[in-house]
């Protein structure tokens, strides 16, 4: 770790384990700047390493174009006091990330919710929320932790047979153009019929996805509001 590094460790987001990368800038110092989890709020503030890192294990994130550490910790000060956390939209990891490139990313949420820039929230299915209204607080809440528990185990099985999938259409489409150069048609027939199998499962892997995209952005918004 060094003066002006992108940090981040690794910490329990309710039940799952290991999903959440907490990041902050370290101002080399033994100070980081990040967005921090207050009682009834969220704020960037500027903590000792120890309070950023809770005796967890510490990584930097590395970048093959960034700004240098000094304008990365002038950023960074730029939003000290700031109350516009969004789980979705301005997480820990948008704020570092904007301030070591400018681009305020977070990957976790791209690698956990690839699709939902696709899903409208006004389409969004309100059976889950739904049950939450009338609970109290302990109760909605270990609701929501079953609930995104559930979506992620089923998550986990699907995105590697969906990759898969997409891996073996671009496999077959490439024998069937090898079969068609050495004049072999019945192979060619044959590897483009496996690869319409492959384009079919990818399709009905792709509507699960979505549908747990849809379904996790629902139960996080619910969160959102009501934290």
């Amino acid at each position: 770790m060094a003066r002006g590094d992108q940090i981040y460790v690794i910490r329990p987001y309710l039940q799952l384990q290991a999903v959440y990368q907490h990041h902050g800038i370290d101002c080399g110092d033994g100070h980081v700047i990040h967005y921090r989890k207050l009682k009834d709020y969220e704020m960037v503030a500027c903590t000792s390493v120890d309070t950023f890192a809770q005796g967890r294990k510490i990584y930097a994130r590395n970048y093959q174009v960034c700004y240098i550490p000094n304008v990365v910790i002038q950023r960074a000060k730029s939003r000290l006091g700031e109350r516009k956390y969004n789980l979705l939209f301005n997480n820990c990891e948008h704020f570092a990330t904007w301030c070591k490139t400018g681009v305020s990313d977070s990957r976790q949420i791209r690698d956990f919710l690839p699709l939902t820039t696709k899903i409208k929230t006004e389409n969004l299915s309100q059976p889950l929320k739904q049950a939450f209204e009338g609970a109290n607080r302990n109760d909605s809440t270990k609701l929501l932790n079953k609930a995104l528990a559930d979506i992620k185990v089923v998550w986990d099985d699907t995105q590697p047979q969906y990759k898969h999938s997409l891996q073996e259409i671009n496999t077959w489409e490439q024998v069937a153009m090898k079969a068609l150069n050495n004049n072999r048609e019945d192979l060619a027939r044959a590897a483009l019929a496996r690869k319409l199998n492959y384009k079919k499962r990818a399709q009905e892997l792709k509507l699960r996805l979505e549908h747990l995209a849809s379904m996790t952005e629902t139960l996080l918004l619910n969160k959102v509001e009501s934290s």
